[in-house]
């Protein structure tokens, strides 16, 4: 169970468009919490009106994100916080996960990677099912951008 999983909210108004909606959720960086996260995502993002791949996509990609965090800016630590964020703006879904961690900038997926070792895979999945991805450093951590157009 999720530390802290906030429920979507409205933004403004009471109006049922799927703009109009947020989801905002706060977890600690156990892995204990993505199965959690990941519905939670999936199910927004198919309120808005994603397909079920593209859902599946944004929540694979969140998922990998958080896990990423937590073995590289958290140093595999499972007591930090993780604050999510996903809207639809009428023609694309957008997710940004902020974190306190280390604020190292993630390396790019290796060329030559076996796939039989563990780990790596998280970078080609985000760059292969996300529309675009953004690092934005910070004074205290990271904040990752990323979007899904709805097709």
């Amino acid at each position: 169970m999720p530390d802290r999983v906030a429920q979507p909210g409205r933004t403004h108004g009471t109006s049922a468009s799927p703009t109009s909606e947020r989801l905002r959720l706060q977890v600690s960086s156990d892995p204990a919490n993505l199965a959690a996260v990941r519905h939670a995502c999936e199910a927004f993002c198919l309120r808005c009106g994603l397909s079920a791949a593209a859902a599946a996509d944004v929540g694979l990609c969140v998922n990998e994100a958080m896990a990423n965090i937590t073995r590289h800016a958290y140093e595999g630590a499972t007591d930090k916080p993780v604050e999510l964020t996903g809207w639809f703006d009428g023609q694309a879904l957008h997710v940004t996960i902020r974190d306190w961690g280390n604020g190292k900038l993630p390396a790019p997926p290796r060329a030559n990677k076996d796939p039989l070792t563990p780990g790596g895979l998280g970078m080609v999945c985000l760059l292969e099912l996300m529309d675009e991805i953004v690092y934005t450093p910070q004074p205290d951590g990271m904040l990752v951008t990323m979007s899904k157009r709805k097709t």
